[in-house]
């Protein structure tokens, strides 16, 4: 677990998952004063997209098994404000956000920090596949042991108080053995299907979604040289990379090579696509970057080797890092191309086992469609 604990309250983040109900669970076995804080994060619309009152009678029937204090926390105008507002205006601008980062930062890890205090709890628990450890005076935020789940990834922007405050206990285990300890403990939730996407979209389709909030219009689909190839249903719903849902026919001198969105362009409300999935418009080796944050809580003042990651599950590459200014920003340079990095996606630094930080990525310096040039 990496960080001692004394005799004061530790309050668990219990999502009705199994994760966080073996994190409980380990730190209940060691003989720690525990309670458990169900957090409701979205209103659900009449649709029932998001589970969250099954998760919550899930929680409750866990704290229940561990004989744990439940309690419940809405954290809805907190995420509405801190975390949804922000999403929507990246997909606005033609990005591709990622919620669960800020999600971590702001409520996970700030409003729910905040509360368990308010609460008595000196410290905090969740089911995250990570680990924290102190060394000469500084926590350091690690990779979980089991590399397919680690999400050191998502946790990236956390800093020096909120990973003091912070245990992981499941962050040792690979995730059979979590499931194993929980079935073994008759916790119900031991094969409980781990939950995937974002909480406040649920099962519901992403495009009907997202057109609730934002005013979505079909546009032409163009090659990289411009011609029109078909129609797309929105801008927004399309991501670097993608490949599916385009709905791109027989096109009269196509060799029947699947197509990619290789840029989009919310201005003129047009998708570009290029055929390949090694289209040389989808790599690049540099990207710029924006609103950086370090665990250490220090700026990066000079020029850093390391690795990253541009994208969750994504195997390190070693690059560069340089910083531009004293606002965050920072070029990284890439020792290999990378495929499809996507601007407001974030990239995540590391040495070895130890996530450092990560940053927004604003640019890259892939190719520039033929009819960008034109315009």
């Amino acid at each position: 677990m990496s960080a001692e604990v004394g005799q004061g309250l530790v309050m668990v983040g219990v999502s009705g998952g199994v994760d966080s109900a073996v994190a409980a669970l380990l730190l209940h076995r060691q003989g720690l004063r525990i309670a458990g804080l169900f957090m409701k994060n979205w209103e659900e619309a009449d649709d029932g997209g998001c589970r969250a009152e099954d998760d919550r009678k899930d929680a409750l029937k866990v704290c229940a098994a561990l004989n744990i204090p439940f309690h419940h926390a809405n954290f809805a105008r907190e995420y509405w404000a801190g975390v949804f507002e922000h999403f929507l205006a990246e997909y606005a601008a033609g990005r591709t956000p990622n919620p669960d980062i800020l999600c971590n930062r702001e409520i996970k890890f700030r409003s729910f920090l905040d509360h368990a205090k308010a609460l008595g709890a000196d410290k905090i628990a969740t089911g995250h596949y990570a680990r924290v450890a102190e060394r000469d005076g500084l926590w350091r935020l690690l990779r979980g042991r089991d590399e397919r789940k680690d999400q050191s990834y998502f946790l990236h922007a956390l800093g020096q108080e909120a990973l003091a405050s912070t245990l992981f206990p499941v962050g040792e285990l690979e995730k059979s053995e979590v499931r194993a300890v929980a079935e073994r403990a008759g916790l119900g939730v031991h094969d409980k299907k781990d939950s995937t996407g974002i909480c406040f979209i649920g099962e519901r389709d992403f495009r009907e979604f997202l057109a609730g909030y934002l005013p979505v219009k079909p546009g032409p689909i163009v090659d990289t040289r411009g011609r029109g190839l078909a129609e797309h249903s929105g801008v927004f719903f399309y991501t670097l990379g993608q490949r599916e849902g385009l709905n791109i026919g027989g096109i009269r001198g196509s060799d029947g090579t699947p197509w990619y969105v290789v840029d989009k362009d919310v201005a003129s409300n047009t998708l570009i696509v290029d055929q390949g999935h090694d289209s040389p418009f989808l790599h690049s080796t540099e990207l710029n970057a924006s609103a950086a944050t370090w665990t250490s809580g220090v700026a990066l003042n000079s020029e850093l080797r390391c690795t990253a990651k541009t994208r969750y599950r994504q195997t390190d590459v070693h690059c560069i890092v340089r910083p531009l200014n004293e606002d965050g920003a920072l070029q990284v340079q890439f020792d290999q191309p990378q495929r499809a990095v996507t601007p407001g996606q974030s990239v995540v630094f590391y040495l070895d086992d130890e996530c450092l930080g990560g940053a927004v990525i604003d640019s890259t310096n892939a190719p520039i469609a033929q009819w960008r040039h034109a315009a």
